[in-house]
């Protein structure tokens, strides 16, 4: 099984220029927890993750409608191909403890993105069960994130 079967295609995308108001809205809209934050080619240059918003934004008493998305975003950017084998996805989340990632095409740009949902909901229950439990490991790999790109 590849990652375009299960992927969630045209996702909802932000300008790092954005405010993390407008992000939040946008989680709301769309019923998801991150958001790829794109460049002007629509190439992914971090995400925004409601974890993010909680942690960066709302906890330090920041005004969301003042904090750029620039300002509080995850980075680097962890992406996978539509054409990458659900288990190499898989193994992508693992290593560097992420529960979405980003799809890009040939080109480098966003055009879906996977999320531990869709592999909960598609893949092998085996395969379904090793991601959760290596995901939720605390592991150095979280830190080098802010341990916030959940």
């Amino acid at each position: 099984m590849q990652v375009r079967e299960i992927m969630t295609e045209s996702p909802a995308c932000c300008s790092p220029d954005a405010d993390v108001r407008e992000v939040a809205r946008l989680m709301c809209d769309n019923d998801c927890g991150e958001i790829p934050v794109v460049d002007e080619n629509e190439r992914p240059m971090g995400v925004i993750t409601d974890r993010d918003i909680a942690c960066r934004v709302v906890a330090e008493g920041r005004d969301p409608s003042r904090t750029r998305v620039r300002e509080v975003m995850s980075t680097p950017v962890v992406t996978a191909r539509p054409q990458m084998a659900v288990e190499d996805v898989c193994r992508l989340m693992e290593e560097n403890q992420v529960r979405r990632v980003p799809v890009v095409d040939d080109e480098g740009v966003c055009c879906g993105i996977v999320a531990q949902a869709d592999i909960a909901l598609n893949a092998p229950e085996h395969e379904t069960a090793e991601v959760v439990r290596d995901i939720s490991q605390p592991t150095s790999a979280g830190a080098h994130l802010g341990g916030l790109s959940g």
